[in-house]
Order: C-alpha cells, then sequence, then structure tokens
C-alpha cells in the first residue's frame, strides 16, 4: 500500500503544480488586459533646467498648470470653466471656502473631486496606502467605488471640510504619473545638486525618465576622471560665481584660488570672462588655460574626431611670440610655454590631478550622479514618442550623419553602450578606457555629437578674439531637416515613432516662435529656463484626451502671484486632441504587451491541456 499511496501524492503534487502555473499566468494575463485598457499616464516633458532649482520646486508643486486640465478632462461638460477654477483653488488651497459667484456646496465640492479622482485613478493600479493619507482612506475608497457613507460626511460641516482637504492632498498626488526629462540639469544656475535630489527622490524617481544633455555628459565626464571636462565644468561654475555649491559638494577649491589669484592677478584678466567675483574671474581664466591644454590633447590623440580646427594654441603662440597680438583682448599667459604650448606647467599638472582625485572620489557628487548613469538615456521612447535631448546627427542633404562608423538609432545605442560602461566602471571605482573618457569630451562639444549639433564650440574665440565674427557657433541641419517631411518620415521609420520630442535649443515664443511644427511630428521643449537665457522655459503635456505645451511664467511672475495668493500666468499651445481618450493598447509599449498577452495565452492553453481544463480559445 505505501508504493501506491506515494504515487497517489505525486500526482497530486503535480496537479498542484499545474494549478498553481494556471493560476500564475492567469493572473499576469488579466493584469496585462487592466493595463492595455488603461489611459495612457499623463505625462509631463521638461528640459533644460540647467540648475535653477528653486524655480523648478516651485513650479513643480504647482504641477505646470495641470490641475485645470485634469478637471475639465475629469468631469461633465455641464459644469463651467468658473466652477472649475474655484475647484482648482480649493485643491491648491486644500480648503473649503464659499464664493458668492460659484454656488457650490461643500457636497457639490467633494462629489467633484472624487469625480477626479475616478478619472485619474480608472484602470490604473495604485496603491491606495501610497495615495490615501489613512484618516479618510476608507470613507473615499467608498466614494470612489460608489458605495453609502455616513450621513456627517456631508452633514456636518467639521468632517466636510477635513474631507475636503484629504481629497484635494490625494488629487495632487496623481495629477501626474510620468515625467521626462530632455537633460541639461548642470550649469548656469546655482542648484543642479538640488534638481538632482528631488528627481532622485522616494516621491519621483520611480515615475522619471531621463535623456541626457550635454551638460550632464560634461560632468559625468568629469567625475569618470576626464581632466579637460573636470577643467571645464569647474571653469563654467566659476564663471557663474557658483562657489556655494562647490562648498555643498565639498570641494576643495583653495589650491586652485591661490594658484589663479597670484597667476592671473583680476586686472590682468582683459579678456571676455563673465565672472562678477575677482576670485571668480582669476579662476575662469586659470581653468581656461588649463582646459584648452587639456582638450587639445584629447583631439590630436584622436584625430577621428575631426576637430583639428579647434587646435588654437600654437596660432596663440606665435602672435604673442611676433607680438602681432592685435587681433587679441587679453595678452596675458604666463603659464605658456611659446615653444609647446600645449604643456601644462608643473603647478598645473599637480592642480589638475588634485582636482581629478576630488572629481572621482567625491561622494556627494557620486549620489547625484549614481541617479544620472542609473537612469538617464542616450534616447527613450515612450507613448510613440522619441525622446532626445538635441538632435540625432543629420547632413544637410537629409541623411543620417556616421560618426564612428554608425548612424541613426545604432549610433545612439553605440553612446548608450559607452556611457553604461563607463557608469559602471564609475560607481565601483574601478579603472576606465581612454578612449571612453575621450568620447564624453566630443559627446560634449563634437560637431557629430547627438547633445551639441553646432559645428564648433567657440570658447577660446568667444574669450580672446576681438572679432565677434570669430564667436559665432554655427548650428547645423538638425532644425532644417526637422521642417522636411522627408526627414521626418526618416525619424519616424528608424525609431518606430509618431513624434519627436528634443529641447537644447531655446525657443523664444515672444518672436511667435511655436514649439510644435504644423504637423505636430516635431517638437521643441526648451524656452530658456535659466536665467542665462529667456528666464521663462516651456513643458509639454500629454493627458489622454490632449497634448499641449505650457509656455511657463518667469520668476518675477511667479513671486508677484504667490505675493496675491493666484496662481502664475500660464500660456497653452495646443498640439493635438483626441476624441477618445488614448489607451495603453494604442502605444508602442502597448504592442509589446500584446505580443506577451500572446505567449501567455499559448502558455496558459499548454497548462489548462495538460491539466484536463478546457478553454473557451478552444
Amino acid at each position: 500500500m505505501a508504493p501506491l499511496k506515494t504515487k497517489n501524492i505525486g500526482s497530486s503534487r503535480v496537479a498542484t503544480i499545474r494549478v498553481s502555473e494556471i493560476d500564475r499566468l492567469s493572473n499576469r494575463l488579466l493584469d496585462i488586459d487592466l493595463e492595455l485598457n488603461s489611459n495612457i499616464p499623463t505625462t509631463l516633458w521638461i528640459s533644460d533646467l540647467h540648475g535653477e532649482g528653486d524655480r523648478f520646486k516651485s513650479i513643480l508643486r504647482g504641477r505646470f498648470g495641470m490641475l485645470y486640465q485634469t478637471c475639465k478632462e475629469a468631469l461633465p461638460s455641464t459644469v463651467s470653466s468658473e466652477k472649475i477654477q474655484y475647484l482648482t483653488k480649493i485643491v491648491r488651497k486644500q480648503m473649503y471656502f464659499p464664493d458668492k459667484d460659484i454656488r457650490m456646496d461643500m457636497q457639490d465640492v467633494i462629489l467633484c473631486l472624487v469625480e477626479v479622482l475616478k478619472y485619474k485613478l480608472t484602470n490604473i493600479r495604485s496603491h491606495d496606502n501610497e495615495i490615501f493619507r489613512p484618516e479618510f482612506r476608507d470613507i473615499i475608497s467608498r466614494l470612489l467605488s460608489g458605495l453609502p457613507v455616513p450621513d456627517p460626511i456631508f452633514e456636518e460641516s467639521i468632517i466636510s471640510h477635513r474631507l475636503i482637504a484629504h481629497l484635494s492632498h490625494t488629487v495632487r498626488q496623481v495629477l501626474l504619473d510620468r515625467i521626462q526629462v530632455l537633460g541639461d540639469v548642470f550649469d548656469r544656475g546655482p542648484q543642479p545638486d538640488k534638481i538632482l535630489r528631488i528627481l532622485s527622490s522616494h516621491f519621483y524617481r520611480d515615475m522619471v525618465d531621463y535623456v541626457y544633455g550635454n551638460h550632464d555628459i560634461l560632468w559625468m565626464g568629469a567625475a569618470s576622471g576626464n581632466r579637460s571636462l573636470i577643467a571645464e565644468a569647474l571653469r563654467i561654475t566659476c564663471r557663474y560665481d557658483h562657489f556655494e555649491f562647490l562648498q555643498r559638494l565639498r570641494f576643495d577649491t583653495s589650491k586652485l584660488a591661490g594658484f589663479a589669484e597670484s597667476t592671473y592677478p583680476v586686472e590682468r584678466v582683459t579678456g571676455n570672462f563673465k565672472a562678477k567675483t575677482n576670485k571668480g574671474r582669476s579662476m575662469e581664466k586659470a581653468l581656461a588655460v588649463i582646459q584648452f591644454k587639456l582638450e587639445e590633447q584629447t583631439i590630436k590623440d584622436f584625430p577621428e574626431y575631426e576637430m583639428g580646427s579647434r587646435l588654437w594654441l600654437d596660432r596663440l603662440a606665435k602672435m604673442l611670440n611676433t607680438g602681432n597680438t592685435e587681433a587679441l583682448n587679453d595678452t596675458h599667459f604666463p603659464t605658456l610655454d611659446v615653444n609647446n604650448p600645449g604643456k601644462l606647467t608643473q603647478e598645473e599638472q599637480l592642480l589638475i590631478e588634485d582636482l581629478a582625485l576630488q572629481f572621482t572620489s567625491n561622494k556627494k557628487l557620486k549620489r547625484l550622479l549614481r541617479f544620472l548613469f542609473q537612469k538617464g538615456k542616450s534616447y527613450h521612447i515612450q507613448n510613440n514618442f522619441l525622446n532626445i535631448h538635441a538632435l540625432v546627427p543629420s547632413t544637410a542633404d537629409g541623411e543620417f550623419e556616421e560618426f564612428l562608423g554608425r548612424r541613426g538609432k545604432n549610433l545612439l545605442i553605440y553612446i548608450q553602450d559607452t556611457i553604461s560602461r563607463v557608469g559602471e566602471n564609475y560607481l565601483a571605482g574601478k579603472p576606465q578606457k581612454s578612449e571612453d573618457q575621450a568620447l564624453f569630451f566630443y559627446l560634449w562639444c563634437g560637431p557629430k555629437s547627438p547633445f551639441f549639433g553646432k559645428h564648433a564650440m567657440k570658447t577660446f574665440e568667444r574669450y580672446f578674439l576681438k572679432n565677434k565674427a570669430s564667436h559665432t557657433e554655427r548650428s547645423l541641419y538638425w532644425k532644417d531637416n526637422m521642417q522636411n517631411s522627408t526627414f521626418k518620415k526618416k525619424m519616424q521609420q528608424e525609431f518606430g515613432v509618431q513624434r519627436v520630442i528634443y529641447g537644447h535649443t531655446p525657443v523664444n515664443y515672444k518672436k511667435g516662435i511655436q514649439m510644435a511644427s504644423e504637423d505636430g511630428v516635431a517638437i521643441n521643449v526648451d524656452g530658456g529656463f535659466a536665467a542665462a537665457y529667456y528666464n521663462r522655459g516651456h513643458s509639454l503635456v500629454h493627458t489622454p484626451h490632449q497634448l499641449y505645451g505650457i509656455i511657463l511664467p518667469t520668476p518675477d511672475e511667479i513671486k508677484e502671484a504667490e505675493r496675491k495668493l493666484e496662481s502664475a500666468p500660464l500660456d497653452i499651445e495646443l498640439i493635438d486632441e483626441f476624441p477618445q481618450p488614448l489607451k495603453v493598447k494604442d502605444t508602442i509599449a502597448g504592442k509589446k504587451l500584446m505580443e506577451d498577452r500572446s505567449k501567455i495565452m499559448q502558455l496558459l492553453l499548454q497548462c489548462a491541456e495538460q491539466n484536463g481544463f478546457h478553454s473557451s480559445a478552444n
């Protein structure tokens, strides 16, 4: 009898395993169906934040004007725009207040806010514990489900007030599903660290997608140990006198400052340097000279970069040696050896080695850059959109430009592989390949870089040459090509997308320039967020019902609105509207989910057949 018993137990165990597998596959299939029939996530695009941390935090807290649009989409057309405006004020203040011109009592407000939540939470598998505060969690869940609630909810004003506060909090929590950052959080502004701390925080990290900008590449390359990029990152920081930023990261620049102030006293700094402080001007010039020496060596070591036109030091040495300096606005170069102009002095060499050690080992910087190396991409596709920082390199005749034997999508994949490899080595404290670090230099300022897109970075000319015509950094062919329908189709086919979203180049809407091309395929999301540009900025919002651009308020407009306890003014550029809400199944991700669904369905049918079940699919 014992063998028979053992056999039965084994059969039972096998059957249990098969049923368990059927349940697992069934659950996954149902999850996919829920996902496919969900509305697309509401996504926000922002680009080129350039260190404006306080401003970014302020605008992010206000959700970039998305509250009004969400309420409008969620509520019936019978709810007037005046009532929607009233509701948005209640949500912002998280408190009910009567308005003699708007006839809405607390019950009306509660029911409207519940409708907004229903709209946002439909088919979205959010965790109640993360969205609802515990005090009214059960009541809000019952309201959302259409179940009866206790009478005091509507009859006792103190309870109604508190419920409205909780509903308002929850509405603000669910307004935004995804944030797409198109790069460049570093340089110009004083708080790139604040921006990265916000984006990498527990609250935002999982909803952020990030594509690199050239200023991010600059700092990532510097942190990995590239000497010329270290000098350049510090030069730009000194150019804007952001010494508090360096102090927050615990960089010690005392040796550099001492060298700069003794070697380049401010009265001898006559070039076009921007720093306002004497220390900043001296350090800016000292770092510029070190930078030029280091990057010229990279250009010579990698002739395939074809950047020989950027080799200025021999020409500068000849001017100084012959006394033919009328073209220069600055002739004080005490560390330049006219016989070997690219050679660092012993003191410069010691300084850059000290700074390289600080950059590669700085724990605070590593915590910030860990987010970029781990989350960032050279490009990202979401909801049928290609997201890039600047461009995909192209030629004058509308073809993809070749660099290092690659072009188009393959070039971006190759670049991403290199960045990932450098990131892994940097985070693990491992040595880097010289060719990988050199590529970061090219990606920062090379003409075929997808993050730069100009024929040259004219830092030397802008600093030292009187002829302003030599300062021009000519944009290449991307802008014109993205107005050409043939090239746009080429982009769509290369990446399998419908639209291309990019930043990098500020758009001055005051001159009537729009974010989107006429057909809505090409959308430029950068209105000059930093004070160094137009001090305004753009964002882009994609809801299930609309795609629209937002021209953001200036800092002065934000302060004035806060003083009046009002929302800051926003200009809207409507790009597209959708008669039916877009679903995940309508996107590229949806197609992938459909493929996964088919595979799971086949496995489910096989398991069912093996276990004696019959499927209606048969």
